[in-house]
């Protein structure tokens, strides 16, 4: 870390094992995530007035390049954190969570979705439950009623627009599935 790392105790006074549990957690992130540049961790007592159980809430706050990384507590009333100790594991572990979720974006490697090819419907054979799609690219994919999601083939009319998700048959590409446009079914 480029900026040492910050303690706080708010409503509770300091303890120096809970500072070396801190420290210790917030090493293994650092050894996790090299590229920390600094950490501020806030440990408080909630309900220190009430008669059962004071709850502690940890909040981790970690300052990586273009990105501050932010965990409060977690949990309302997650009573597992009358225990100090649980609750900063908690924290550090939706922190971790977190830094993982920013390196993976970081990278690249969120997936991303194609979009499902989209086409025309230009032939109907009600008699024979069946149809076929021209796509945008001027294939033929022929589809069967049970492939039709959200209408009927009954509904469907020369010309309809439809997405749909290929796949090859017996005999050569087929619909799997069949999603009309339209005004209720968006592109």
């Amino acid at each position: 870390m480029q900026v040492p790392l910050q303690i706080s105790f708010r409503d509770m006074a300091p303890s120096p094992a809970i500072e070396a549990r801190i420290r210790e957690k917030a090493a293994r992130l650092e050894r996790f995530f090299d590229r920390i540049i600094g950490c501020r961790v806030i440990v408080e007592e909630k309900n220190r007035h009430q008669r059962k159980g004071k709850l502690y809430n940890v909040r981790v706050e970690v300052t990586v390049p273009g990105k501050d990384v932010f965990v409060g507590h977690v949990g309302p009333q997650d009573h597992a954190h009358e225990d100090v100790y649980v609750a900063i594991r908690d924290a550090f572990d939706a922190v971790r969570r977190r830094l993982e979720d920013y390196e993976r974006r970081r990278r690249g490697d969120v997936k991303h979705h194609e979009s499902q090819p989209h086409g025309r419907v230009v032939e109907l054979h009600p008699e024979e439950d069946s149809g076929r799609i021209e796509t945008d690219d001027g294939r033929v994919v022929y589809f069967h009623r049970n492939s039709i999601i959200g209408a009927d083939i009954g509904q469907l009319a020369l010309g309809t627009e439809v997405r749909f998700v290929e796949e090859m048959g017996e005999r050569g590409p087929q619909a799997s599935t069949v999603h009309v446009v339209g005004r209720h079914h968006p592109a």
